[in-house]
């Protein structure tokens, strides 16, 4: 599986860099609807796919012929499912008797996002260190002696303007797209993180898993979009339950949510549990196909010492053994880990 991504990220660069050096027009097509980024060593902002196709085209017509690429490092990071991060460094050896240009090296970050069956480009940015271009250039032909005029400037607005982008695509590839709480990329991280800090303070690591009682019958009745925004009510209700800092709220698949609480015991967390129970029933969404009416959830609770006779994944185990036995006992109430098996 990882071979794969790793050959698809390959390809999509391959490609991506063969039609820009043939001066591909079919490149334009590429991008999504999407998209923004900068370009080249001129100091143009691109806020619109059309302006990027605009900057594309004129970046062609200025250098109609073939040029080299010279890849000199690559990066390739998959940062979800559906969103590719590649940052190159190279060389770009133009079709003109002045090599000053080959001397310098350009950085590249292209940004792909998997669009239906498609892979667009949604972010395009270029740092090319030749300075300004004057207007109606991409790279500074006319002008190669002053490449070095505001590079400093230049280099620390692309710096910050990357490292915005990185945060914002952090914060997209570990947030749930339907929820807009924490998605199961988030809570795996955090709870590896938060079990190495709980193995060197010597603290205690609590799980609660949650899910919605019978909500293939709720969806049967009352539609999916109906259920979508059952889920959405419920993401937002634990997310304002008033979580203590370090804890996080993230949605672990389908119906199922999961809180994680650090330095958190087992008394403390059926505490937490109870609390979101009861926080659950006071939304009061009609659900004809249960017993009381409203929706409810099943709840299971674990807690365990972090150490070296144990793993992270222990910890979703027992809560999910716990959870497996609310919802044998007939669902909507809490339950928590073997060998205590609270009942509340």
């Amino acid at each position: 599986m990882r071979q794969r991504r790793l050959q698809l990220m390959q390809s999509l660069f391959d490609e991506y860099i063969e039609m820009y050096a043939a001066r591909d027009d079919k490149l334009t097509a590429r991008f999504s609807d999407d998209f923004s980024g900068y370009a080249g060593s001129s100091d143009i902002l691109v806020t619109s796919k059309d302006e990027w196709i605009k900057i594309t085209r004129q970046d062609f017509a200025q250098v109609p012929e073939r040029i080299r690429i010279e890849v000199l490092d690559l990066s390739l990071q998959d940062l979800a499912e559906d969103i590719i991060v590649i940052t190159a460094f190279f060389h770009i050896h133009l079709p003109v008797p002045d090599s000053i240009l080959s001397q310098e090296t350009a950085r590249l970050m292209l940004v792909f996002q998997q669009e239906s069956k498609d892979w667009k480009i949604v972010h395009s940015g270029i740092s090319i260190p030749y300075g300004i271009a004057k207007k109606g250039e991409i790279y500074p032909m006319t002008s190669l002696e002053e490449r070095n005029r505001e590079l400093e400037s230049i280099i620390q607005a692309r710096t910050y303007e990357l490292a915005e982008a990185n945060n914002r695509l952090e914060k997209l590839s570990n947030t749930d797209g339907l929820t807009n709480i924490g998605n199961r990329r988030l809570f795996d991280q955090m709870l590896q993180k938060e079990w190495s800090r709980g193995q060197r303070n010597n603290t205690p690591l609590s799980l609660i898993m949650l899910d919605i009682d019978h909500f293939k019958l709720f969806n049967d009745h009352y539609g999916h979009l109906a259920g979508d925004d059952c889920l959405k009510m419920l993401a937002n209700g634990l997310s304002q339950s008033g979580r203590r800092a370090g804890e996080l709220v993230a949605r672990y698949g389908g119906e199922e949510f999961v809180i994680l609480l650090p330095n958190t015991d087992l008394q403390t967390a059926l505490d937490t549990a109870k609390h979101v129970h009861q926080l659950i029933q006071s939304l009061a969404i009609p659900h004809i196909k249960t017993n009381l009416g409203i929706v409810t959830v099943s709840v299971g609770v674990a807690c365990l010492l972090p150490s070296d006779k144990h793993n992270a994944l222990e910890l979703v185990h027992q809560a999910d053994t716990a959870l497996y036995l609310a919802k044998s006992a007939g669902r909507n109430c809490i339950r928590s880990a073997p060998p205590n098996g609270t009942q509340i």
